[in-house]
């Protein structure tokens, strides 16, 4: 049974190792973490300094249980590799299957929009629970053993349950660590190596050490074969209509903005994403927009609300439709990220100078 123990963030623990390895997992996977040292930058455990990311885990070779996370300050130890996991968020159920556990969804929830291609098949005939979080009744009722969460929100009383209550009746619970909020644990900024030591930990926590490793290789594969763009200015737009939440200085949109070679018009906000005026976009008048497309705002309305207001109406990116358009479930720490920086390059390109 999970037993998440809720610990006070001693200046010590801040910004350090996130998974604890068995000793014997180390000493029986030694050669094999000695050769992935070769092939990464990912630090060991023992050595990982302050400035690591939050999640810095070791690499194991195969799935070795008890696993232990800290998990935004929820201490979880997961004896065997989840069987019945509900993902709550796109990211989270795409994670699932880009590892090959998508046979073990029990149900999906709040979802951003349609996977990937590549993992359209795996997730195609798996349940859909809820269109926004489900409650604490629909969760007991999938009988899970793990509830897997994109945001800190998705496990409060009035949403999924409380970490401690789901703990309560056997259900483990995992909040992807891009997405934890409390200092120390929050990324920042955010950076590919935080999202390569979720990936390896969802891996750990799974019991797919191995898959996560081959999807580590390709995103850095990916990016390494990035030509970035020339510096365009950007307004990333995430949501909102009045009032705009645009991507920030410190989370997905800003690491994949500058992997690409795009200059975030508002990097300097000390955030992962922030809402503003449309004066201040106006005030930017940057060369693209980025237009974040959900199900619940999609891209198209967005282009609608630009043309109608008449103050972004006279952009130059808005008269020029000058738009680069990604997914949502994209703009979150995920799968997705290496191949969104491909996008974005293709698609400034194809807008020409």
């Amino acid at each position: 049974m999970p037993t998440p123990v809720r610990h006070p963030l001693h200046p010590l623990r801040r910004r350090r190792q996130r998974r604890l390895v068995p000793a014997a997992t180390v000493l029986a996977v030694g050669a094999v973490l000695t050769l992935s040292a070769c092939g990464d930058d990912t630090p060991d455990a023992d050595t990982t300094p302050a400035a690591a990311g939050p999640t810095a885990i070791a690499s194991v070779a195969a799935a070795d249980y008890p696993v232990t996370v800290d998990n935004c300050g929820t201490e979880v130890t997961f004896d065997s590799a989840p069987q019945r996991i509900l993902a709550v968020k796109s990211s989270t159920a795409e994670m699932v299957a880009a590892l090959g556990a998508a046979d073990r969804l029990v149900g999906t929830a709040f979802s951003d929009g349609p996977p990937p291609e590549d993992l359209a098949a795996a997730l195609a005939d798996v349940p859909v629970v809820s269109d926004k979080v489900p409650g604490q009744e629909a969760t007991l009722a999938l009988e899970p053993d793990l509830v897997y969460g994109g945001w800190e929100s998705t496990f409060s009383a009035d949403g999924a349950g409380e970490r401690d209550t789901l703990a309560g009746y056997g259900i483990a619970t995992y909040v992807s660590p891009s997405a934890c909020k409390e200092p120390g644990y929050q990324p920042d900024p955010l950076t590919f190596d935080d999202v390569y030591d979720e990936i390896r930990e969802a891996g750990a926590v799974l019991g797919e050490p191995a898959a996560a490793e081959t999807v580590v290789a390709e995103q850095q594969s990916t990016l390494a074969a990035v030509e970035p763009a020339d510096g365009q200015t950007v307004v990333w737009w995430s949501s909102g209509t009045d009032t705009p939440y645009v991507g920030a200085g410190i989370g997905a949109p800003e690491m994949m903005l500058e992997a690409a070679g795009l200059t975030n018009v508002f990097a300097d906000v000390r955030d992962t994403w922030t809402s503003v005026g449309w004066e201040e976009v106006v005030a930017a008048d940057p060369d693209v927009l980025v237009l974040v497309d959900s199900v619940w705002n999609s891209a198209d309305d967005k282009k609608a609300a630009l043309a109608a207001n008449p103050a972004t109406a006279a952009l130059r990116a808005v008269q020029d439709e000058r738009y680069v358009v990604v997914p949502f479930a994209a703009t979150e720490a995920g799968v997705r990220n290496a191949d969104t920086v491909a996008t974005l390059v293709d698609q400034v390109a194809a807008l020409g100078s």
